[in-house]
């Protein structure tokens, strides 16, 4: 039996808190303040099952009610194009943690495996995903590899 499953809407505030675990390892005084404006969306996002958004935990082994690692993806369709046909869905992960006290246990790795096979099952052409230097190892051992695709940003 594996120890990943899919998260559930009550995993909400636990997912937020490995979110600020992995926000903080880049960047040690980040804000906390945006918390509780996203709870709502990430319970409803969470509840639905068959939406193009999915969450894979590992339940911390020594603290109930807690969460030791965490992968989140999301589902979305972009237009065809060279090196890109098919039906257009490509997977996106972010969110990707492991509580201080549960590294080295290979929980993050099950949790990718398992976004992974989602992500397959839905039929997803490729995978993207910005890595942290401490991060790039286990994605380049999953197969990612570096894109050369520029990336801007704009805020809204």
């Amino acid at each position: 039996m594996s120890l990943v499953r899919r998260a559930v809407a009550e995993d909400a505030e636990e997912v937020l808190r490995l979110r600020q675990v992995m926000i903080a390892s880049m960047t040690p005084d980040a804000p906390t303040d945006w918390q509780a404006e996203s709870l709502p969306g990430l319970r409803e996002r969470l509840a639905d099952p068959d939406g193009s958004f999915a969450a894979f935990v590992v339940d911390h082994p020594e603290r109930p009610d807690a969460l030791a690692a965490l992968v989140v993806g999301t589902l979305e369709y972009r237009i065809g194009g060279p090196g890109r046909p098919g039906n257009g869905l490509i997977g996106y992960v972010f969110s990707v943690a492991t509580d201080p006290d549960a590294r080295r246990r290979g929980y993050a790795r099950a949790c990718m495996d398992e976004l992974l096979e989602w992500f397959r099952e839905r039929g997803a052409g490729h995978v993207m995903l910005t890595a942290s230097p401490d991060a790039e190892p286990l994605y380049a051992s999953l197969g990612f590899t570096r894109d050369t695709t520029p990336s801007m940003r704009l805020y809204l």
